[in-house]
């Protein structure tokens, strides 16, 4: 199963591009929020794959980030959503409001995505709540390779609550209310203590 290729950009388009390794060309598809990250023609990429066996044929789906990767894979889990249908979601919303829509039960707005009904957007609050609670994601749209030791500090501490059990809405809440006050601590565990005494206040 291929996990990921490094490679050189030869064909792209918002829905595929051909990455050429090692004198092979593979036809990727990808969904926009990751066609909008991609350097030009004829330049390196390397991209996050998932690979999708059927009978008649081997497709391969690209991820700039492994954020957008664990997405997708959350999304084809849920009943009637193949890889398709879960490339055009995420090409119809930003990550961060997918996952918040996902998380606060939104189904109006996930109606929006077009080809998710209502009965589609209640299933994917019913199946994946939970499951989106659990993905390393920052919460803006924004390239992981572009973030700064600041950013990681903040992802990395914010992560660490949710794994501890704390619903994303309320560790980020305390992550906001702790920067605005004091700045960023200098290590992720001096964030995340301060994260926890924050909401144990609240509780």
């Amino acid at each position: 199963m291929i996990a990921s290729l490094h490679g050189l950009i030869t064909l792209k388009s918002p829905t595929a591009l051909i990455v050429e390794v090692g004198g092979v060309g593979y036809q990727i598809m990808t969904p926009l929020c990751t066609y909008y990250r991609l350097p030009a023609e004829k330049q390196q990429v390397t991209l996050h794959i998932y690979t999708h066996v059927r009978e008649d044929a081997l497709q391969l789906f690209g991820f700039s980030s492994s954020r957008e990767k664990e997405t997708f894979l959350c999304l084809i889990s849920v009943s009637g959503v193949g890889p398709k249908l879960a490339l055009n979601i995420l090409s119809g919303v930003e990550l961060s409001e997918l996952i918040n829509a996902i998380q606060e039960g939104q189904v109006t707005r996930l109606k929006a995505i077009p080809g998710v009904g209502p009965k589609m957007a209640g299933r994917l609050v019913l199946e994946l709540k939970e499951k989106v609670s659990r993905i390393e994601f920052e919460g803006l749209s924004t390239n992981e390779a572009s973030a700064g030791p600041e950013d990681e500090i903040q992802h990395d501490a914010l992560s660490a609550l949710v794994n501890l059990g704390y619903h994303r809405k309320d560790a980020k809440r305390a992550m906001d209310q702790i920067l605005s006050a004091e700045g960023i601590p200098d290590s992720v565990e001096a964030l995340i203590k301060e994260g926890l005494k924050f909401l144990a206040k609240v509780k």
